[in-house]
């Protein structure tokens, strides 16, 4: 009998602000730029897509395209979305040979 497996959907397992933080910085280190866009994603689905739409001022299913991995949101929709999930980046040294 095969085996049956049903889809990780990393947004189950995102319940904490610090599960949040340290999932995006996780995948901001893959440096691909379409994988955090899907990871945000996934984060905001955690947080509630209808909830982040009211706080950002922008459209559910605009956000849904936005945040998919074939998105390509503005750094300004991406700023709004982290803002309304209580996280936000940070810029620090490249460390040499990176």
């Amino acid at each position: 009998m095969p085996l049956e497996t049903l889809p990780f959907d990393s947004a189950q397992h995102l319940k904490t602000q610090e599960d949040i933080a340290l999932y995006l910085q996780a995948v901001l280190e893959e440096n691909d730029p379409a994988l955090f866009c899907h990871a945000l994603g996934q984060v905001a689905r955690a947080k509630g897509m209808t909830q982040l739409a009211r706080e950002t001022g922008l459209a559910r299913e605009a956000l849904y395209r936005a945040l998919s991995a074939e998105g390509n949101p503005e750094l300004a929709t991406i700023m709004k979305v982290m803002k309304a999930l209580g996280v936000h980046l940070s810029v620090e040294p490249a460390q040499a040979g990176a």
